[in-house]
């Protein structure tokens, strides 16, 4: 990865599958924290557009992959 990219933050308390989404009133979301070379950080939250929680666990997939970054409490994980 390029090292002048931004890295999304995976801190968290618990390990679960559903890292990084949250449901708002029946629509997911994901939700996290990029750190940029520049030593900021921004939170970031994006409509994934969904209701469904295996679509969202699958767009949340690519948005870290985009990114670079994969987790292991990927879908399969579950």
């Amino acid at each position: 990865m390029n090292s002048h990219a931004p890295i999304v933050s995976c801190r968290q308390k618990t390990a679960g599958p559903h890292h990084h989404l949250w449901n708002n009133h029946g629509t997911w979301w994901f939700h996290g924290t990029l750190h940029l070379p520049d030593y900021t950080a921004e939170r970031r939250r994006f409509n994934l557009k969904t209701s469904d929680l295996h679509e969202a666990i699958r767009r949340r997939d690519a948005i870290l992959a985009k990114c670079g970054f994969l987790t292991t409490r990927s879908s399969s994980a579950e």
